[in-house]
């Protein structure tokens, strides 16, 4: 099997959702890291120092390309995979097993992926394009800083819709259970096959979902009820 034939197989497919995987949990925890600033309530100023650092230097650029190619590429093999296993299963089993055989949230990857994407395309049009494209209004610190005050569009975004608020959370929550099953499934694909180090995974990965997920749901929450300033 040469490299062409690897990559275009079953297996192949998984391999490289499992990388792709890996790669977006870790910028998972820089992220959830990054937007944690807000809670120093200091009108946003470690926030925005942190964004624009991440929006300037040519090494965090690049990565961002990589990320979206990343991101895509997860996408395109996830769909293709949940096609492929849907045609094999045709008119389903004769006995359901239900969680016996498998969690649900395992069985629903597909549905809560696509859940993630739609969420995606409203985070990135609502503070990427701004932050990148459109741009932003500036604020000026005691350091003689200026800079694009992302921090004040959040404000202005969950602050006035509870309903944005709401859909954050619901993401964040179908984030998680995508999370739970994609977290160890990422490792059992690239080899990992121990049943002490696969319960290990599937404990670390049940704690990062809900740590990391809670996380980011807490910040519009936050935002909305006034906690941050």
């Amino acid at each position: 099997m040469n490299w062409k034939q690897f990559f275009t197989s079953s297996v192949g497919k998984k391999f490289i959702m499992s990388l792709t995987g890996i790669s977006l949990i870790l910028f998972l925890v820089v992220h959830v890291g990054l937007n944690a600033t807000i809670f120093a309530n200091d009108n946003g100023e470690m926030f925005n120092k942190a964004a624009h650092f991440m929006g300037s230097t040519i090494v965090t650029r690049t990565l961002e390309i990589g990320l979206f190619l990343g991101i895509l590429l997860h996408i395109i093999q996830g769909l293709v995979v949940t096609a492929e296993n849907n045609s094999r299963r045709g008119k389903g089993y004769a006995v359901t097993y239900g969680n016996r055989g498998s969690k649900w949230y395992s069985r629903s990857m597909g549905l809560l992926g696509t859940l993630v994407l739609l969420f995606l395309i409203m985070h990135i049009a609502q503070f990427w394009v701004p932050s990148r494209i459109t741009g932003l209004g500036e604020i000026a610190y005691a350091d003689g800083k200026v800079l694009h005050n992302l921090y004040g569009e959040m404000l202005v975004v969950f602050q006035e819709s509870l309903l944005v608020v709401v859909l954050y959370v619901l993401a964040c929550i179908s984030l998680a259970f995508h999370l739970m099953h994609g977290f160890h499934s990422a490792f059992r694909t690239l080899g990992v096959h121990n049943k002490k180090y696969l319960g290990m995974l599937e404990a670390t990965g049940l704690w990062f979902s809900i740590i990391v997920c809670a996380g980011f749901a807490s910040m519009p929450v936050a935002m909305y009820l006034g906690w941050v300033k």
